[in-house]
């Protein structure tokens, strides 16, 4: 098996492929990770290159290679690392408060490292973290009448929508105060300028108390919203099946 996987994969599963000629490797490819997401959450997925991250390790970039064999099994590294595992799912709770709370650390993930967006993706999750997050949006669906296609394709659609909205405002995270302001700041100039003449669904949403109708609240109430209507979807397929 060790010779259908990449050497990065090989390294991040504990498989032992065969062993590149050279000296004893001096680190190990956790410390690449570490070393790369602290450049990329200092300065975006810009700020990462080999060299970078053999000069933040004390290294040379030749050394790098004993690890990894391009820049995109630097991604695949930096991606294991920054996402951890997943949180702990109640397995008392129902599906979709299960599937809520995995969708909230999902975000809180991207919140915290927002180049992750930044990264291409090529090919599906191979990496043990990664499959660990795939594994628990699909026992969140336990208890439900949701084949296991029905599951792969909930948790797909639940990922889109929370990479979707994360990459929608992924420059308007600031301090709560500053984000507030700036949602109200918004607000008071989409009224400005969406006249009813011109804009006038805008302008009927504008009309409506917070509570209905838009609040400018990017981060917290549209994001419930789109995950909730999400879910009811998902609960509509649940009826169907059931």
């Amino acid at each position: 098996m060790d010779e259908e996987l990449p050497r990065v994969l090989q390294q991040l599963w504990g498989i032992e492929g065969r062993q590149r000629p050279g000296p004893k490797p001096a680190f190990h490819i956790s410390d690449i990770a570490r070393a790369a997401v602290k450049l990329a959450d200092a300065g975006g997925l810009a700020a990462v290159s080999m060299s970078k991250v053999a000069a933040e390790l004390g290294f040379t970039t030749m050394s790098l290679y004993r690890y990894v064999d391009a820049k995109d099994d630097l991604y695949v590294v930096m991606l294991e690392h920054a996402f951890g595992t997943p949180p702990d799912l109640d397995a008392h709770t129902g599906w979709r408060d299960r599937i809520t709370a995995w969708a909230l650390a999902f975000r809180d993930g991207l919140r915290q490292h927002p180049w992750i967006l930044q990264i291409p993706v090529t090919e599906p999750p191979l990496s043990p973290n990664q499959l660990t997050w795939m594994e628990s949006a699909l026992q969140a669906f336990d208890g439900t009448p949701l084949s296991p296609p029905d599951r792969l394709s909930s948790m797909l659609l639940v990922n889109i929508y929370v990479r979707g909205t994360a990459q929608l405002t992924a420059g308007m995270h600031t301090e709560p105060d500053a984000a507030r302001e700036a949602d109200l700041r918004y607000t008071r100039r989409l009224a400005m300028l969406a006249t009813p003449d011109r804009f006038p669904g805008i302008a009927a949403t504008l009309e409506q108390p917070p509570s209905e109708g838009y609040a400018g609240d990017f981060d917290t109430a549209e994001f419930t919203f789109g995950l909730d209507t999400v879910l009811d979807g998902i609960q509509a397929l649940i009826d169907r099946r059931g």
